[in-house]
């Protein structure tokens, strides 16, 4: 057995590899960002939730298929109502047919699957009201999130078409935040993954002519969720006194 054949049976090296390639451009994103707003409000922060994913296996929503997730972001408070937020996400995925039958095909199908994802994603978010001023006695406000994302996925053992680990997808949602203080915020949020790619549940198209029922719909591309909890930290500006004998 070859050196190459050994790394392509252990994912988890793959996925190492990934990782490396992943983390630097997003510290050297988020540390060029921070520097350059040094006098600027900025935010960091992280949470706890869940990934969810619909596809062939599960075509709705379920919170029942619900994995464990985490994420750790930056955010630069552009102005009272529009902010730039930076996030890095990991969580899993997983589904199965017999646990969640769509259809008698889909017994007979009997596919299922776990993945690890991580996600990178620059979303911008939108504040329908004043929330930070300290005149309104419920400091809270809805608002609206999108952006782009670049995920990594490993644990498909089997491909049943050459694919590449790494894939895009369009975030969008939304939730509320919360002032607790001055300096801590709190929010909750549940956003969707909208992807271009029909491989995370391995199941897409084929012959039906076969009757081997390992196909889907090549024209409904999977997709995933995040739901989470996070608290964030706010750094305000702290101005320079200016020079009275200028």
């Amino acid at each position: 057995m070859y050196a190459t054949d050994l790394y392509e049976n252990r994912p988890y090296l793959r996925f190492q590899k990934m990782l490396r390639h992943f983390l630097v451009p997003f510290f050297l994103l988020v540390g060029l960002t921070a520097y350059s707003q040094l006098r600027q409000r900025v935010e960091v922060g992280g949470g706890i939730g869940m990934m969810n994913y619909t596809g062939d296996i599960v075509r709705n929503f379920q919170l029942s298929t619900g994995k464990p997730a985490a994420t750790v972001f930056y955010r630069n408070n552009i102005s009272s109502v529009v902010s730039l937020r930076s996030s890095l996400t990991f969580g899993s995925i997983a589904a199965s047919d017999k646990r969640n039958p769509i259809d008698p095909a889909a017994l007979q199908r009997d596919n299922s699957f776990k993945l690890s994802m991580m996600e990178f994603s620059p979303v911008f978010e939108y504040h329908f009201l004043d929330w930070r001023s300290g005149k309104n006695p419920i400091r809270f406000t809805p608002y609206l999130m999108a952006g782009g994302a670049i995920f990594l996925f490993t644990g498909n053992k089997e491909k049943p078409k050459d694919y590449s680990n790494m894939q895009v997808a369009i975030p969008f949602g939304g939730g509320a935040k919360f002032v607790v203080n001055p300096y801590w915020y709190v929010a909750i949020e549940i956003g969707i993954r909208k992807t271009f790619f029909d491989y995370l549940d391995n199941v897409s198209d084929g012959d039906p002519a076969l009757k081997n029922y390992r196909y889907g719909n090549p024209y409904d591309k999977d997709n995933y969720f995040f739901t989470g909890l996070t608290i964030s930290h706010t750094f305000y500006e702290i101005p320079c006194p200016s020079n009275p004998y200028k």
